[in-house]
């Protein structure tokens, strides 16, 4: 499970990604981002009802995805606040490599985006 300092807490920081961040979709799952104000990465993924009906699902998912960004965080992001919202059911049965790779993909876009965007400004 990611450490509590990298999680996010409370709507208002959810909020204001959603308002102001950028967004990289996949055929599972979107990422939205935006240059957080820590010294340190927050994560959040968002599982609805829809995706899964029971709640050990929605919770299978979740913690399936906080250990691949745990593995994947180190390495990669820097003080970035990410909320990941899931779309598919699939995540429960999703081979870990395939799981980890997807994320990857879109956590090496998103810090692409956000090299891209730093050298602009």
């Amino acid at each position: 499970m990611l450490a509590k300092k990298h999680r996010f807490h409370g709507h208002n920081s959810l909020n204001f990604t959603y308002r102001k961040g950028e967004t990289i979709r996949s055929p599972y799952c979107a990422m939205r981002f935006v240059p957080g104000k820590h010294d340190t990465f927050r994560v959040a993924v968002v599982v609805s009802k829809k995706v899964a009906k029971s709640a050990p699902d929605r919770n299978r998912i979740r913690r399936r995805v906080y250990e691949a960004i745990r593995e994947l965080a180190p390495k990669l992001l820097t003080n970035q606040d990410i909320v990941v919202t899931i779309f598919d059911e699939k995540f429960i049965t999703m081979p870990h490599d395939e799981l980890f790779a997807s994320l990857k993909r879109q956590i090496e876009q998103m810090v692409k985006i956000n090299k891209e965007n730093s050298e602009s400004s």
